[in-house]
């Protein structure tokens, strides 16, 4: 007896994705089943390019359908699409589909330099990324991105953003001469962050990260509630001290009703070039033990490695330029549970509205 789609279907409900808890059928991953002389193609298409288990999925799905009497072959092709964020009345980046903040309690955790890694692993995978640099008082990430002279072009009455190694970048940095400081008061913060948003063209992004400035002040906030912000990421480091401040930024941003992502822990161990012996450098508060302490998850450890402050002052974001050492493999880790999160909180977000109705309707994005 012939397979039919619906037994594809039928065998595919067993496979399914562990950071969702539903199958991929009831998810509406599983698009254009054609069976053909015992051959079955189809497509399954994933919540974004990012996803950690990519490879487990479609390994799971080849086995139970070539489980399936008749079938010969199997050939499952993986896709992506990133799933929108909650549009509002008057939304100053509709074309955006997750904005996610990096933050950090105080300066010094390596904030930009989680920024500008995680930016370029999520790209790596394929994904749209745009990176905004808030920190308009220490605006970094021109430099660590290898275009501090550059100046972007206006295009029918919007900001062309500036782009490096895939990544669409503004910064109150690029807008500013050389060597002046910004003297401005809180509402004039405000003002920037909103035009940083409104008036550049960002265009279509699967992502955006906002490089956050460190603290709990006037930029967090306007963010906040200038944006519908997918989540927030809070950076730290192995110190009481920078632990302490992270669990006040995470307070703030739950009190603004802004969701957390998780927590990234920079400057966790160093690992021996040579030997390979790791050692923890820092004996303060664990980022694990942080995120344990708040409530939400650890998204991982980015090891001590002088490389990655190198790279930084050089222009050459390390992801790029030491794709094989440690730091890389932790920031692609760490990307992948970046977007698995805000997948979600997006897909959990879909469901908790369908039941409203009474039934739940897969998204496409």
């Amino acid at each position: 007896m012939a397979v039919t789609p619906e037994d594809v279907l039928e065998a595919l409900r067993a496979v399914q994705d562990p950071d969702l808890h539903r199958d991929i059928v009831s998810l509406g991953f599983v698009q254009e089943i054609q069976i053909e002389e015992g051959t079955v193609r189809f497509r399954v298409e994933l919540t974004t390019p990012a996803c950690p288990v990519k490879e487990q999925l479609q390994a799971q799905c080849e086995e139970v359908v070539a489980a399936l009497p008749g079938v010969n072959r199997v050939e499952v092709e993986m896709t992506a699409q990133v799933r929108a964020r909650r549009p509002q009345q008057e939304d100053l980046i509709p074309q955006v589909k997750q904005v996610i903040a990096i933050a950090s309690g105080k300066g010094g955790v390596g904030k930009s330099t989680v920024s500008v890694n995680l930016a370029i692993a999520l790209a790596q995978t394929g994904a749209r990324v745009g990176l905004m640099d808030a920190d308009v008082y220490g605006p970094s990430i021109p430099l660590m991105m290898g275009c501090p002279e550059a100046r972007p072009f206006t295009q029918d009455g919007k900001i062309v953003p500036i782009e490096r190694h895939g990544i669409h970048l503004m910064s109150l940095g690029f807008l500013l001469e050389e060597g002046h400081a910004v003297l401005w008061r809180g509402p004039m913060v405000a003002g920037t962050v909103k035009q940083l948003l409104a008036d550049v063209a960002w265009g279509e992004l699967d992502y955006l990260l906002v490089d956050l400035p460190p603290g709990t002040g006037d930029a967090p906030m306007s963010l906040a509630q200038l944006a519908p912000i997918t989540g927030v990421v809070i950076v730290t480091t192995p110190h009481h001290v920078a632990a302490n401040i992270a669990g006040k930024a995470a307070q703030l941003f739950r009190r603004l009703n802004s969701p957390l992502l998780g927590v990234v822990e920079n400057m966790a161990e160093f690992v021996c070039p040579t030997c390979k012996t790791r050692s923890r450098i820092f004996t303060g508060m664990p980022g694990e033990d942080l995120a344990r302490s708040i409530g939400i998850p650890f998204l991982g450890s980015v090891p001590l490695d002088p490389a990655i402050s190198h790279c930084s002052d050089e222009g050459i974001p390390s992801m790029v330029a030491h794709p094989e050492r440690e730091q890389a493999k932790a920031f692609v880790e760490i990307a992948g549970m970046l977007a698995a999160q805000a997948s979600v909180l997006t897909v959990s977000r879909d469901q908790r509205e369908s039941d409203k109705v009474g039934q739940f309707v897969p998204s496409n994005g």
